[in-house]
């Protein structure tokens, strides 16, 4: 017999996954968006700005040390199980090491706050590697879809909560009480731990520890690097997002240099540019519906690299609030479309034996370019000037536009369900 919805939602489980979504959005505006406005603030030249993109690359490379956390026992907590046992030993630690980064002063010793800063990334994903095991593991089959659902708005209503929140705190308190708050709201998902089931332990496996790797791991690379073009498609993950990467890492220090208030930043860049890149990313689904996932990629790859054009606009407007929401809503919301396209092509490029493995694995590594060629965006930006340098994001895309029509030609995407059968696609988080 099945339940009804609404019996569905209010399963208690889905109250964790909200809970544990919410922790893991808490720490990443801390090493991105927020500790570059405090870094900005403090007088960092744009160069050491531009280097932070390096922190991230935790958040890429987490598959490394994935098996370590997937298969050893917990430090701490190892009466609460395995998945519950970690997350109870990073969770305090986590927390700790945000507020150890409100405690430093990168005016003084940027080096020590950029240190802190890198344990507080590498923390945070360790931390998305138990929760992704433990939803898996926790969620029936039915209920991976909901599941996942309660996750990603947990997830979002935590950047609005550090983001948007830590500056406004900050604006009134101070940066020291603003990451003494971020650390404070990791407790939610320690409270979801600490009441939460331990999910039943999967079969043990008969395979050895170099075995268990390769069968995670080399694998799935191996049966991708079968597949005719597979340099070409790399390529073009890298490079799709290269414009957005360079003018991302330099988007809070631009705001500061053009005089916009952290509490006018947190309400327009943080609280208004989420919901447009939702609503993007609901309009980008139902343009791969009604289009094709191929001609959508096209049009909202074009539509994305247009957009850094905005910022050339509002380089030139100056202190403008009109000209700071047009160019923050059109910059969010081409990026929800583009990214809607983006996801159900790459998703369609994955083996059917692999698909989860060789996905999750594939984005981790095309998004180190992004995080590497992103730290040069503050060398760039102080020889070019704001309007020339996004300008040059401007026509960073082009590589990446000229690989997607390269392998859309050769690589077309199977169209599985034709528009008049599909009304939606599935919410993708990316």
């Amino acid at each position: 017999m099945r339940l009804p919805l609404p019996a569905i939602a209010s399963d208690r489980r889905f109250l964790i996954m909200l809970a544990l979504g919410f922790s893991a959005g808490v720490p990443l505006p801390l090493t991105a968006f927020v500790l570059r406005q405090w870094m900005s603030e403090a007088n960092i030249p744009l160069t050491a700005i531009g280097l932070t993109a390096l922190i991230g690359l935790s958040y890429s490379l987490k598959f490394l040390w994935a098996p370590l956390i997937d298969h050893a026992a917990p430090p701490f907590f190892r009466r609460w199980g395995r998945r519950r046992g970690w997350l109870a030993s990073i969770q305090p630690v986590l927390a700790l090491a945000i507020l150890a980064l409100g405690f430093t002063n990168p005016a003084v010793a940027p080096e020590i706050t950029v240190a802190v800063a890198v344990l507080v990334a590498f923390l945070s994903a360790s931390q998305d590697i138990v929760v992704d095991a433990y939803r898996i593991e926790f969620l029936e089959e039915r209920q991976q879809g909901l599941g996942l659902a309660y996750y990603v708005w947990g997830y979002r209503g935590a950047l609005l909560a550090s983001n948007a929140g830590a500056l406004t705190v900050a604006e009134f308190a101070g940066w020291t009480a603003a990451f003494a708050y971020c650390a404070a709201l990791v407790g939610i998902g320690f409270v979801a731990v600490w009441r939460g089931p331990e999910p039943a332990a999967p079969p043990a496996s008969a395979l050895g520890w170099s075995a268990r790797l390769r069968a995670a791991v080399a694998d799935p690379f191996a049966d991708f690097v079968r597949r005719p073009y597979w340099l070409w498609i790399l390529l073009f993950i890298a490079l799709f997002k290269l414009g957005e990467a360079l003018a991302g890492v330099m988007t809070a220090p631009f705001y500061r240099d053009l005089g916009f208030s952290r509490t006018e930043v947190a309400a327009v860049s943080s609280v208004f540019g989420l919901f447009a890149t939702l609503l993007g990313a609901l309009a980008g689904g139902w343009l791969v519906v009604r289009i094709g996932t191929a001609r959508a990629l096209v049009l909202t790859g074009l539509t994305q690299m247009l957009s850094n054009l905005m910022y050339v606009a509002l380089a030139h407007a100056g202190h403008d609030m009109p000209m700071l929401w047009a160019q923050v809503g059109v910059e969010n919301f081409t990026d929800g479309l583009a990214d809607a396209a983006f996801v159900t092509y790459l998703s369609s490029l994955t083996s059917r034996a692999f698909t989860a493995t060789q996905y999750a694995l594939l984005s981790s590594l095309a998004a180190v370019p992004l995080r590497t060629l992103g730290a040069s965006s503050g060398s760039l930006a102080e020889w070019l000037g704001w309007a020339d340098f996004f300008l040059l994001t401007t026509f960073a895309a082009l590589p990446a536009m000229g690989v997607m029509l390269f392998l859309l030609a050769r690589l077309p995407p199977a169209r599985r369900h034709p528009p008049e059968e599909s009304s939606a696609l599935p919410a993708s988080e990316s």
